[in-house]
């Protein structure tokens, strides 16, 4: 698996902590000089046929397709070139719209068969104070056109948990994004960290968060309105067709080893973690070996964020089997076959459960 970061917006979001900067034509060139050098160093990490490629951000979409093409060029000059059985793009919906049926055909034509679009909201107040560059009618042009183009994997990105967002508003948004009839959904909770605008409204008072009771409110809403539209809940945050789950990002929940590229981009050997600098140029290259601990820790949070669960023999040997008896007999966790899993009815609490386990 390969994940290949994208630091560039042309305006930040009110609640975004990820690491970007600025889209400026004059970055877009030395930012891929690099990309393409350290494929080049770090190719014989890759394993021989990765399975998926993910091109994440930041604002993917506000790479020019020249920029694009060179990186796939490394990759395949190096034998990491594809097929991919998936090939994810990151979209915002203002630059679809703006760059039209044409790019979304040259994506195609690159062996995208996946895009990810950040809409959040269906609301235009809601979307004017997230910072975001698009409204509602743009985000529905755009999957249009995504749809139009022949690409037949969609994926949305919703937010809810914000203290300005009301339950009838929040039942719209997710309302209008099953009409577009989508094959995966995306839903996050917003939490304030890091140096943003929304944390620092925070610490001013401007902003006051959502209680707990109305973000469990809103979770509730999603879960019981995408099962009754045939979405599988087949991760805390993530939903999906039958047949349509991610599958780069469900390497990360089984731990599957996969290559960072670019700044602030994150790897996993297996047996370690890497990283690279937040910065454009000459970014360093950090290692981290895990401990056993460590590995058992990761193994098992990552794994009760599913619907499929976590092993019952390696629950049963990490765990104290007094608390895996009393989380069972609440309802908390819950034996299906050779596995334990968190019910869906206890996936908002799953931190707590985790750390009861833990």
């Amino acid at each position: 698996m390969i994940y290949i970061h994208v630091p560039f917006c042309k305006s930040f979001c009110t609640y975004c902590d990820f690491y970007s900067e600025i889209a400026e034509d004059s970055l877009f060139s030395s930012y891929t000089d690099q990309v393409c050098a350290e494929i080049r160093q770090r190719a014989g990490e890759i394993e021989d046929e990765p399975s998926t490629l993910y091109f994440g951000g930041g604002t993917p979409s506000v790479l020019p397709l020249s920029c694009l093409t060179r990186i796939l060029l490394a990759l395949e000059e190096y034998g990491h070139g594809g097929p991919y059985e998936e090939f994810t793009m990151e979209v915002n919906p203002e630059d679809i719209v703006d760059k039209g049926l044409p790019y979304l055909q040259s994506l195609k034509a690159l062996g995208v068969n996946r895009i990810s679009m950040g809409v959040q909201s269906f609301d235009d107040e809601l979307l004017r104070w997230m910072n975001r560059r698009h409204n509602a009618q743009g985000a529905r042009e755009a999957f249009r056109l995504v749809r139009e183009a022949g690409i037949e994997n969609i994926s949305l990105d919703l937010i809810f948990g914000l203290s300005n967002l009301s339950d009838k508003v929040w039942e719209d948004t997710i309302d209008q994004a099953v009409a577009l009839q989508p094959e995966h959904i995306s839903c996050y909770q917003l939490t304030v960290e890091g140096d943003n605008v929304l944390a620092h409204a925070l610490e001013a008072g401007e902003y006051e968060e959502a209680s707990d009771e109305c973000c469990r409110r809103q979770y509730d809403m999603l879960c019981r309105k995408l099962s009754d539209a045939g979405f599988v809940h087949y991760e805390i945050s993530n939903f999906a067709k039958p047949g349509y789950e991610t599958v780069h990002n469900s390497g990360y929940w089984s731990r599957r080893p996969y290559v960072g590229l670019g700044p602030a981009a994150h790897s996993f050997s297996g047996r370690g973690r890497s990283w690279n600098e937040s910065a454009l140029t000459d970014y360093a290259h950090t290692e981290e070996a895990l401990s056993v601990e460590d590995e058992k820790v990761e193994t098992l949070m990552l794994a009760l964020r599913t619907a499929r669960g976590v092993d019952a023999d390696f629950l049963r040997g990490n765990c104290r089997e007094e608390v895996i008896a009393s989380l069972e007999k609440s309802g908390a966790l819950q034996k299906v076959g050779r596995r334990y899993r968190i019910p869906e009815d206890h996936f908002f609490v799953s931190d707590e459960i985790i750390r009861e386990l833990i």
